[in-house]
């Protein structure tokens, strides 16, 4: 355990670091901390925070710099975000995938890092269902969403069913489960599989089954914003091989979708060290992510992507404002 003396210095470096952006040599520490110490002491303290692994020294630098532990340890015990403090503009209403670009738009503008934002999952809750004949054996599924959203697939069977029996499997299915979530709607379908003629049952499982894998499929994934900005920041600019890794993540959207998924798993804003775990793999890089939700509901999560070095403060108070205007503007749609 750190005692308080250790603690305030490494909190002095932290902030320090984070708004100079050079190393912290012992005599900078002494100014800015307040504390009455010499420079013998301070040394022997940042001596200690070395080897805990809190901070490391350059080796062209006398000075220190924090590691991921370091602002690790900064972020869950030293940090103090105030709200309210950042005016942002409201996100207009308008079609999803627009007000989730405003959205990335506004976390990237507001941060001059990198924004990014996942699509709302789809709601796998159907209003409408409806059976049309393509030919034999094939048959075209559509299921309409309560927010109206309309997916297709087609289906081939092993039985060639005629008009009416489609129009009584759509029939039932509307009148019975409307409202309800595809997973409900197989539960049900299972258990009353005896009151249903074996053929219309059977289309009716296979049509929920991949009516569950259309409406679940996520939309366009991850949105991103402001990629051009870590040519901006010295922690890139000065080494390509960090721009390039960074870029690569960008490109590998499957990966944001998992750091993202996860974020979304816990409450409020949620901050992500690089080099600290496998969920953000590159040591130059922290993300600070918040879910958002719409009628109440959790449906995605967004963020900020910078350098380690970045202003945790702001960046938690820009996420935690744009999750409130994104969900807010995505429930009152016109």
């Amino acid at each position: 355990m750190l005692d308080d003396r250790a603690k305030l210095l490494l909190k002095t470096l932290v902030e320090r670091y984070i708004a100079e952006g050079q190393p912290v040599g012992s005599r900078t520490l002494s100014r800015a901390s307040g504390l009455e110490l010499s420079p013998a002491t301070i040394r022997n303290v940042m001596s200690d925070l070395e080897e805990l692994g809190l901070i490391a020294s350059p080796h062209t630098s006398a000075g220190r710099v924090p590691t991921a532990r370091g602002y690790r340890l900064f972020v869950d015990t030293m940090l103090t975000a105030q709200r309210g403090q950042i005016t942002a503009p409201s996100l207009t209403p308008d079609e999803p995938q627009k007000v989730i670009s405003s959205a990335a738009n506004l976390l990237s503008s507001l941060s001059q890092f990198v924004g990014v934002v996942m699509s709302p999952r789809r709601s796998s809750v159907f209003r409408h269902i409806e059976f049309l004949r393509l030919g034999e054996r094939r048959i075209l599924v559509i299921l309409v969403s309560p927010e109206g959203d309309v997916q297709n697939r087609v289906i081939f069977t092993e039985t060639d069913y005629s008009l009416s029996q489609l129009v009584e499997a759509s029939n039932y299915l509307n009148a019975h489960y409307m409202g309800l979530t595809l997973e409900q709607v197989r539960e049900r379908l299972q258990g009353e599989v005896d009151m249903l003629r074996g053929e219309i049952a059977k289309l009716m499982q296979t049509a929920v089954t991949v009516g569950t894998e259309a409406m679940t499929q996520p939309q366009d994934e991850v949105v991103i914003s402001g990629e051009r900005n870590l040519l901006a920041v010295s922690d890139f600019s000065s080494d390509m091989s960090h721009l390039r890794r960074a870029f690569d993540l960008f490109e590998q959207k499957a990966q944001l979708m998992r750091l993202l998924d996860f974020a979304g798993q816990a409450e409020g804003v949620r901050i992500f060290i690089g080099g600290e775990s496998q969920v953000v793999p590159f040591e130059e890089l922290s993300v600070v992510s918040a879910p958002y939700e719409v009628d109440g509901q959790v449906v995605g999560t967004l963020g900020v992507i910078g350098p380690t070095r970045m202003p945790y403060e702001r960046m938690i108070q820009i996420v935690d404002i744009t999750s409130k205007l994104l969900g807010n503007a995505l429930s009152h749609q016109k």
